[in-house]
């Protein structure tokens, strides 16, 4: 027969039980990094140029959108320079990188840390790399 302690005892526990799932769930299901998180218009460190990105057939691609008049560069106001960006991790994405000045697509990642996305084009395995800074620009 159970008395009115023990009961108390077993729902306590199993409150217990259920909050220390619940903690232990919310831990596991943080969401990785989505493609709104960076989309928008971006303005390189140099000032010279401005990309927007967004979302683009299940990955995140970014568009040449503004280049600062005067400037002589093969680049081309349209053209894709970031595609097939997909979530590797908090706020990390990685896919490809086309750098107009010499025509060539590298291995791309790209990081964001508030309003700052860094990203990083990569050549002979990610032995070469190049950064750069951009800030939103919307």
């Amino acid at each position: 027969m159970r008395t009115a302690s023990t009961a108390r005892r077993v729902s306590s526990g199993l409150a217990a039980a259920a909050l220390l799932a619940a903690i232990g769930t919310a831990g596991m299901t943080a969401t990785p990094a989505r493609a709104d998180d960076v989309a928008g218009t971006w303005l390189r460190d140099t000032g010279l140029s401005k990309v927007k990105f967004a979302p683009c057939g299940g990955a995140l691609c970014g568009t040449l959108v503004w280049l600062k008049p005067g400037v002589e560069t093969p680049a081309k106001i349209g053209q894709k320079v970031f595609f097939d960006m997909k979530p590797t991790g908090a706020n990390a994405w990685a896919g490809s990188a086309f750098n107009p000045e010499d025509g060539k697509t590298y291995s791309g990642k790209m990081s964001l840390a508030g309003d700052t996305l860094t990203t990083q084009g990569c050549a002979m395995g990610g032995i070469i790399c190049k950064s750069a800074s951009w800030t939103r620009s919307n």
